[in-house]
This record gives structure tokens, sequence and C-alpha cells, in this order.
């Protein structure tokens, strides 16, 4: 099975990485995780890739004078590495529109809510200030704007009596781990497409949609 070269970009722990490369390790998945790059040098997702065998790659941000220098570089490693598509996890950069128009359609995301609610940071303590009964996570297409894009797939958590931003912030890490590697799946083997600005998917291919909570099985 031919599967798709995927390069993820990441600034941390990497928790969806490691998801990803769960994922991966399976000989029926159809993307391999070919590449790991990320802004910042030491970071725990730098050694989940190493100890997964996977090749990384540190592109510092600091070193260059502009956003765009930098993200020719990260494209430079991204393309030498034979990466088709790239997946955000955890990458704490805002992209330039010249990397979304140069990986359009081939760069995906993953956010800590149901977009288009609560976009950027702190979305949790957002959410309870809310009073929203869900929360949850989503993966989408990268575009210009911050937080947003056509939509991949949706998980959703409930926000119980008495949580706290950390009680609703694990939920929802649940949910992200178990989403991340089915949308990767069905853009990996070319099963979405978009039709003015929203995600089709192929017969039978929609993420699953059930309210996911912790304990729950891939």
């Amino acid at each position: 099975m031919s599967r798709t070269r995927v390069g993820v970009m990441i600034s941390g722990r990497g928790s969806n990485l490691q998801a990803l490369l769960d994922a991966a390790a399976r000989p029926d998945y159809p993307a391999e995780i070919a590449l790991v790059l990320s802004n910042v040098a030491g970071v725990q997702g730098l050694a989940r890739a190493k100890a997964a065998g996977v090749p990384t790659a540190v592109v510092p941000h600091r070193d260059f004078a502009d956003r765009e220098s930098f993200e020719r570089e990260v494209t430079a490693r991204l393309e030498a590495a034979g990466c088709t598509l790239v997946a955000q996890a955890g990458f704490m950069r805002v992209v330039t529109p010249w990397f979304v128009a140069h990986w359009r359609d081939r760069l995906i995301n993953i956010h800590p809510s149901l977009l288009p609610a609560f976009p950027g940071l702190h979305t949790h303590e957002r959410a309870l200030q809310a009073g929203v009964r869900l929360h949850g996570c989503t993966v989408h297409f990268v575009r210009d704007e911050v937080d947003q894009g056509p939509i991949i797939g949706q998980a959703a958590v409930p926000v119980l009596p008495g949580d706290h931003p950390d009680d609703l912030s694990a939920r929802v890490l649940t949910a992200e781990h178990l989403l991340y590697p089915r949308c990767l799946t069905l853009v990996a083997a070319g099963r979405t497409r978009i039709e003015a600005e929203r995600v089709i998917h192929d017969a039978g291919a929609a993420p699953d949609a059930r309210l996911i909570v912790p304990g729950e099985s891939a």
C-alpha cells in the first residue's frame, strides 16, 4: 500500500503527535509520519518521534529575520523528506499567507474547541465562562485566518457541573487523540475534497460524530 508521507509540526510535548505516531505504526494506516519538525529544541515531542524511529528536525524561528524566511526553511525541510501533507499538532506559531498558499489543502490543524466557537487561546476557560453544555475539538484545513478553514471533523465532550478548566482540558484532549488520527486517515487516503470551502467526505467516510468521552476505545 502506498502511504502518504506526512510532516508533523510541533512546539511542545507532542501528545497529539503521539496519537498520530501510534496510528501510523499500524501497517494498514494510510499515512506515514516522515518527519517531525519543531521550532523549539529539546521539547518532549522530539523525544517521542525519536522513540518511534521517525526523523526529526529543529528549525528555531528566532534564527530568522521574518516569518516567511522561517517558513521557507521549514518547507524546504518538509519537502526534502518527501512530505506531501502537513499536520500541525501543537505548533504555536501563526503561519503566513505564503505558507498557507504553498500548502493549500495539504495543511491541517487541530484546535481545542468546536469551531467556529472560541478560536484562539484559553478555549476551556472561555467555554466555561460562556456556560456552554458541550465543548470539544476540531480538525480543519488551514487558511489565512487563525483557527478557520474547512472543517474535516469534530468531537464533542460534555461540560460537567463544577468543571475546572483543567478538567475540561483533559476531557477534550482525550477526544483530540481519537479525532486527529481519524481525520488524518481520511485526508491521507484521499477520501475528502473541498467544495465552496466545505469538506465533502466520500460516502461512508465522515469521521464518527458520536459523543467522545474518556475511556472510549478508538
